[in-house]
């Protein structure tokens, strides 16, 4: 009689023990590819094979037995605190924040971190809403082991495919083999780019609208496409009314103890919600239109993010700013001046447009210097406002380079609506007005026919140019 430890791994690769065979053979396993099917052992490296093959035979034939084993007690000082936090009934937060991060994707500055938000749904069936980016990993996979216990994950719902909420997919699907992921067919194509045909074999394409009953929860699911890749799809719990939103309704910036939207001061997030919108989705303001469109139907208590904190109250605040965003429309009428300017000559002639502009009687006004702002800030405070001025010096016969690729950021996130002035400035050959024209044709923003020129400074003689220039501006505010 052959005694096994039920707890131990006979398949490193998908993490299962010789009880998870065991009791696959109970439930009617009969070869090794019945195993591979419901438990995944041998479907990697295939080392274990022969290994599989034998305990299978030994079970089949009654010559395997599980080992009684002892309870050895454990205590709290050898157990790891997890970190995950309760969202309403049945389900929990279990993402976690990188405080470290300096940058999103590589390029976005974050100076608060960022955080990566994952949700357990514990029902009769175990759902798990998406994993975390690999800098998060360690604590997203303790939280997870700890509230499941012994429960054995049933479901991953893939709701995108960006390695900060994917990274760890692989890992979870090889930690808990007979989970099923679900997701959209765009979503299981890349599964199967970023992990291999193998993994993607345990995803089950999702058809827009379905919905799943879990217990006493019914979920649906909702494709979301190009907001902001194409694959992505939300979830709405008609159960609980949450929708668990993807990338939508998130920010920048680290969880600091409030999970809730309505612990934190939104005064002190609202810009990094909009600096993420503009940057992350702006481009995709039909798309994001069209999710709002379907949330529109649904009655949602709360809203569950990848990013940022949970929205339980005043849903209306991020939905306004969402409708306004999507749809190109200020939300203030104001002035950002963003200038390009080597020596200074150049800013000094913005001060004195923000100067006359002030006594006019507008107070919304932003200077922002294209030289030391990241683009991201700029962007931000153009979607936010409805008017725009672009100041450079001719640089080599054209734009100076920092406004030249501020103003593809422009065009590469959508921005349009806006009522743009130009002014520019060189010592011989001023080009930059024209060259900053070209660059903002057909891109939906109405370029002022009173453009100003300087020749290396702002002249005396020109004051009465940069009055006549703010007199247009607040005229077509009104």
């Amino acid at each position: 009689m052959f005694e096994y430890d039920p707890k131990k791994s006979i398949c490193t690769c998908a993490r299962v023990t010789y009880g998870d065979v065991a009791e696959a053979v109970e439930q009617g396993a009969k070869t090794v590819a019945d195993l591979r099917e419901k438990t995944r052992a041998t479907a990697f490296c295939g080392s274990c094979t022969d290994r599989v093959a034998a305990f299978l035979t030994a079970v089949q034939a009654g010559e395997a037995k599980a080992m009684a084993m002892a309870e050895e007690p454990v205590s709290e000082n050898e157990i790891v605190a997890p970190g995950f936090r309760q969202v309403c009934e049945d389900i929990y937060y279990v993402g976690a924040s990188d405080r470290a991060a300096d940058r999103f994707e590589k390029q976005y500055p974050v100076p608060r971190g960022m955080s990566f938000n994952s949700y357990l749904l514990l029902d009769r069936q175990t759902v798990l809403f998406d994993t975390v980016d690999q800098s998060v990993r360690e604590v997203f996979l303790r939280n997870l082991e700890t509230l499941l216990g012994q429960r054995k994950l049933d479901f991953l719902v893939i709701h995108h495919m960006e390695p900060d909420h994917a990274a760890t997919i692989a890992e979870v699907l090889r930690r808990w083999p007979k989970c099923q992921a679900i997701c959209t067919p765009g979503a299981k194509k890349m599964l199967s780019q970023f992990f291999g045909p193998q993994l993607a074999k345990r995803a089950q394409e999702i058809r827009d609208g379905v919905s799943m009953l879990t217990g006493k929860h019914v979920l649906s699911f909702h494709n979301a496409p190009m907001v902001h890749w194409p694959e992505v799809m939300v979830t709405y719990d008609r159960t609980s009314e949450t929708l668990f939103s993807a990338d939508a309704f998130g920010t920048f910036g680290a969880l600091d103890g409030n999970l809730f939207a309505d612990q934190v001061n939104l005064g002190d997030w609202m810009d990094d919600y909009r600096r993420y919108y503009t940057n992350i989705v702006g481009k995709y303001g039909g798309p994001v239109q069209q999710l709002l469109q379907k949330a529109s139907g649904l009655s949602i208590k709360r809203i569950c993010p990848l990013h940022g904190p949970i929205w339980r109250q005043d849903l209306g605040i991020i939905l306004d700013k969402y409708q306004k965003w999507s749809t190109y429309t200020p939300e203030e009428k104001g002035v950002v001046i963003a200038y390009a300017s080597i020596y200074g000559n150049t800013e000094l002639a913005c001060q004195a447009l923000a100067g006359v502009l002030s006594d006019k009687g507008v107070r919304d006004v932003k200077l922002m210097d294209l030289s030391r702002e990241h683009p991201s800030y700029v962007i931000a405070e153009a979607f936010r406002r409805s008017h725009l001025v672009l100041a450079s010096v001719t640089y080599n016969g054209g734009l100076f380079p920092d406004m030249e690729h501020f103003i593809h950021q422009m065009v590469h996130h959508g921005l349009k609506g806006r009522t743009v002035a130009l002014l520019e400035n060189g010592s011989w050959a001023p080009v930059a007005a024209r060259k900053m024209d070209e660059l903002l044709t057909g891109t939906g923003n109405h370029v002022m026919g009173k453009k100003i020129t300087l020749l290396s400074t702002l002249k005396q003689s020109q004051l009465r140019e940069l009055d006549e220039l703010a007199d247009a501006i607040v005229s077509s505010m009104q």
